[in-house]
């Protein structure tokens, strides 16, 4: 049994980025919709820019999902 190191260390490595920008994004996600809840109606335009910013992250996180489902169940 053979051991491809190199390709064992590029998959790790490739994951590690992939987890660290997926959790950089849900935590962008969560931070633009909590802005609109601490600031109350003073930032009625830049609340619904950040939630709307959030609602992008979010989506993103969805579709790195689903794509994530489609590349394991394809095979």
């Amino acid at each position: 049994m053979s051991i491809d190191w190199a390709a064992l260390g590029q998959v790790f490595g490739v994951s590690l980025v992939a987890t660290v920008v997926l959790v950089g994004v849900f935590t962008l996600g969560i931070v633009g919709s909590s802005t609109g809840r601490t600031q109350g109606a003073q930032g009625g335009g830049a609340s619904v820019l950040a939630r709307t910013g959030a609602y992008v992250c979010f989506a993103l996180c969805a579709a790195a999902v689903a794509y994530g489902i489609y590349i394991i169940t394809a095979a």
